[in-house]
């Protein structure tokens, strides 16, 4: 690499403080404003090259630079290149650094590439997987979620027809890809799909990453969203964490966007001339392109999504839970004057000090049964 014309210029002045005026190597560090070590090193380097002061006129500075700072050979032996695919994969596992796997690498391959060479080809290979570099998402640890654009029209034999919505779920680190058809997006069916969801996978991952869906996220904020309550619940119940996507920012969520389009094209598309007559049977098409869709092999790596579930997302997710989640809403009613609360047509009782005031009134969707849980003023 060739160094610019100041370092020459350096280099001369170093030399000519050393030989004409005898100045020690920290003087020549303050004069030139450079670091005594790379003083110590010019003067090693020109030792060696048999150079002093004056130079020989002919010496310009690219022939200097040749002179103190040779070219290296390139090597002859030939380097085992490692094997990039299984890097990529194994890059997704908790704790693995391209750093471990240099050191695995040389273990196996002694006269292997350095640590900046193997760093820089995996780079070159991964580019060319993908020109965007995406975040690197560790097993488990996210599940991007989202309903895609286009919709499943159901024929009900004695009513109109009805559009059913498209849920997406997408695993980061795998690709491990679900999906269902919905009667909406309201909060009922936004959970709901989520626990089957978990069903499907047979475990819950750390993070939930939802768009700024009306149902998961009450209020966007870049840095402090709102999260609706019954869904945070909800990702309480499994172990997880809610972490929606920020607003305008289309690479926090790029899994879930690539996940509803392939679901867009190899699900919707590959059933549009079905005609479903209830979401259930909608359910069991989807499902069925679904097992095809994880066991189709990829474009540019090796293995599906279900082989890479199977050996970087399931060990690494935690089990579900016992029970199952059952949805409750949340709900703010106002104290009568005659100290009771109205929840859906049910009156409970109060202390008579909340009179004129809001309180918390957590409420099963199954029963709608559940007395007051909570008060404040």
């Amino acid at each position: 690499m060739a160094r610019p014309r100041t370092a020459m210029r350096d280099i001369r002045e170093v030399l000519r403080l050393t030989h004409e005026l005898g100045l020690t190597e920290r003087q020549i560090a303050a004069s030139v404003r450079i670091a005594a070590s790379t003083v110590h090193r010019y003067l090693d380097r020109a030792a060696q090259a048999g150079l002093g002061w004056p130079l020989p006129q002919e010496l310009d500075d690219a022939a200097l630079e040749r002179t103190l700072f040779p070219p290296t050979p390139p090597s002859t032996v030939p380097r085992t290149a490692p094997d990039y695919g299984w890097m990529h994969r194994e890059l997704r596992r908790k704790g693995v650094t391209l750093q471990l796997l240099w050191m695995e690498y040389r273990q196996a391959h002694p006269d292997g590439y350095g640590y900046s060479q193997f760093c820089a080809h995996y780079q070159q290979w991964a580019g060319r997987i993908d020109l965007v570099m995406r975040h690197q998402h560790r097993a488990g640890d996210k599940l991007f979620v989202d309903y895609a654009g286009h919709t499943i029209p159901i024929y009900p034999p004695d009513a109109p027809s009805w559009p059913a919505q498209l849920f997406v779920a997408v695993l980061g680190a795998s690709n491990y890809t679900y999906a269902e058809a919905c009667a909406s997006q309201q909060l009922e069916c936004w959970i709901g799909a989520h626990v089957r969801c978990f069903e499907f996978y047979g475990a819950a991952p750390a993070l939930l990453v939802p768009d700024n869906l009306r149902s998961g996220v009450t209020r966007s904020h870049r840095y402090e969203p709102l999260l609706n309550r019954s869904y945070a619940e909800m990702a309480c119940h499994y172990g997880s964490a809610v972490l929606p996507a920020r607003a305008n920012k289309p690479r926090d969520k790029a899994k879930a966007e690539v996940g509803v389009q392939i679901a867009e094209r190899w699900i919707l598309a590959s059933l549009r001339h079905e005609r479903f007559t209830s979401l259930a049977e909608a359910n069991t098409a989807i499902r069925a392109r679904l097992t095809w869709l994880n066991n189709r092999p990829f474009a540019k790596l090796d293995g599906t999504r279900q082989i890479l579930f199977e050996q970087l997302d399931r060990p690494a997710m935690p089990p579900l839970p016992a029970t199952r989640y059952e949805l409750a809403t949340w709900k703010t009613p106002k104290v009568n004057i005659d100290y009771h609360v109205d929840v859906d047509r049910h009156y409970y009782s109060v202390p008579y000090q909340l009179v004129g005031h809001r309180v918390e009134a957590r409420v099963r969707a199954r029963g709608r049964d559940l007395p007051l849980v909570a008060c404040r003023r």
